[in-house]
């Protein structure tokens, strides 16, 4: 049987290994977008911020006397890589990247509310309220991806219109 706090530590790594793939599927989305410049720019923004969740986190894991899963991490990081070859395939990349970023986002939201409260439980108030800061980031991206899906479509739906104009990235 598992205790509050090993179910904590098991639900960071997890964690830890969700933002190792959310920063190079952002990563590799953001170097392939050419024709949206405000979605670019979103992107190099939660990357940052995927990167200081990453810090948070596994000072959270270590602080609680663990270490991140290189299992986990590497698993994260192939997945991402995975993702990124098959939307270099479709002719509706920055549609479908849209789509997946968002479902993402919202993975996020719930690995975050879910480590919130287990750290409540454990009596971790530091990792909570840390969560709690990342977990209004995710928010945030995740309204915005929904703010922009239908402009995004809309300009790749008159960028595929036009024989001239590439419109998958």
């Amino acid at each position: 049987m598992a205790s509050v706090h090993d179910n904590l530590l098991d639900w960071l790594r997890d964690a830890h290994a969700m933002e190792q793939q959310a920063e190079k599927m952002l990563t590799a989305q953001a170097e392939r977008l050419e024709h949206y410049p405000d979605l670019k720019q979103r992107i190099q923004q939660h990357i940052e911020e995927t990167r200081w969740q990453q810090g948070v986190v596994d000072e959270a894991i270590q602080r609680l006397g663990g270490s991140p899963s290189t299992l986990k991490d590497m698993g994260g990081k192939l997945m991402a890589f995975g993702q990124a070859m098959a939307g270099m395939a479709m002719p509706d990349e920055v549609i479908k990247g849209s789509m997946s970023g968002y479902v993402f986002e919202n993975l996020e939201i719930a690995t975050y509310t879910v480590i919130i409260a287990a750290a409540k439980a454990a009596g971790d108030t530091q990792t909570a309220e840390a969560c709690e800061k990342i977990l209004v980031q995710e928010k945030a991206m995740a309204q915005w991806i929904l703010e922009h899906l239908a402009p995004t479509t809309q300009q790749f739906l008159g960028r595929s219109a036009h024989p001239d104009l590439e419109a998958k990235r």
